[in-house]
């Protein structure tokens, strides 16, 4: 027999040796899961450094090819004017975008409040029903305690005789009163338990802007938009930001020396006076209402006006006159607006 398990081997080594096999199948393929996932992990890592490579190599590009326009002395001042009209360009769609957000955090405030001053309306018009409830109740149990007492004072003054025939049920009756009473005091406690989660219920929280809401930001959006492109028509200068804004530097030649200091000036008098005239409220209410007349949308849940309904650029003159002309803002993108837009 022992020589038989030296040949062999027992039953518990071969169940140990099996575990062993075991283990290691079960290493190995961790093993190979582990290795897969940082193969994979390196790959990535090597396509991020590769994209970050192009895009260094991109930007490099473009500072030679700023340095060779700086350089050449025909080139240069239209670099300036370049960047100049996209900076303008920028700040145009920071002013319009704070407008925006004030609007719409005016807007929001203000549906906040009606919707809170709804519901403390609500609130005091259920806590006051509440309260009449309880004031009936109580009112009820003062009256069966008043006709617990008549009864028990009229049992008491029944002599011997009376309480022999009616004393049973007199006390019938009062037991009844009692009862009445008890059931009474407990929906009492339970009126005064709902008051109270009434008084102490949390006010809802806000619930967003709805879609007529949006469509009166976006509308008044626009009529900012269009405030702005008409403050920069003079000298073309809107329409020089938005080309600014399209194209790479040293695509657009703005002319010699002598222009390009010209348009400089006249792109700083805009900015300058853009920033003191700001006094022009009645006139994009008054635009956006005209926009609104014209504007169609989507579908009911769609806020953005459709673009080629809003095309049409609204000026008042001193004595109040409108006058109208071409201009799709919405469709060509003026100061960003596609982004700006409310949705």
């Amino acid at each position: 027999m022992s020589s038989l398990t030296a040949i062999f081997g027992s039953s518990e080594e071969k169940a140990q040796d099996s575990d062993k096999l075991m283990d290691l199948y079960w290493n190995r393929a961790e093993l190979k899961k582990e290795f897969a996932g940082l193969r994979k992990e390196q790959y990535r890592l090597q396509d991020k450094v590769k994209q970050q490579e192009g895009a260094t190599a991109r930007l490099q590009q473009r500072l030679e090819h700023l340095e060779d326009l700086l350089v050449d002395s025909q080139l240069a001042h239209s670099v300036v004017v370049f960047y100049q009209l996209r900076g303008l360009g920028l700040q145009c769609e920071r002013m319009l975008a704070k407008f925006a957000e004030q609007l719409k955090q005016q807007r929001e405030q203000k549906s906040h409040d009606s919707l809170l001053e709804d519901w403390q309306q609500d609130l005091r018009n259920e806590s006051k029903s509440v309260e009449l409830e309880l004031l009936e109740k109580r009112d009820s149990v003062f009256q069966l305690e008043d006709q617990l007492q008549s009864e028990q004072r009229r049992l008491t003054s029944m002599s011997g005789l009376v309480r022999m025939f009616r004393g049973r049920s007199a006390m019938k009756k009062i037991d009844r009163i009692a009862e009445q009473i008890e059931l009474a005091a407990q929906e009492d406690q339970a009126i005064v338990i709902r008051l109270d989660e009434i008084k102490n219920r949390q006010p809802p929280d806000h619930q967003g802007l709805d879609v007529p809401t949006k469509r009166s930001i976006n509308l008044m959006i626009l009529a900012f938009a269009q405030q702005l492109y008409i403050h920069f028509a003079d000298a073309d200068i809107a329409n020089l930001i938005k080309e600014s804004t399209e194209k790479s530097v040293g695509a657009i030649n703005y002319g010699t020396r002598h222009e390009c200091n010209r348009l400089l000036d006249q792109i700083s008098k805009s900015a300058d006076s853009m920033e003191q005239n700001a006094n022009f409220a009645d006139v994009l209410q008054k635009r956006a209402k005209l926009l609104s007349e014209t504007a169609k949308f989507a579908d009911d849940r769609d806020p953005v006006p459709l673009a080629g309904s809003v095309a049409t650029i609204y000026r008042f003159d001193a004595d109040g006159k409108v006058h109208r002309s071409e201009g799709n803002l919405a469709s060509e993108n003026y100061w960003g607006i596609s982004k700006i837009f409310s949705r």
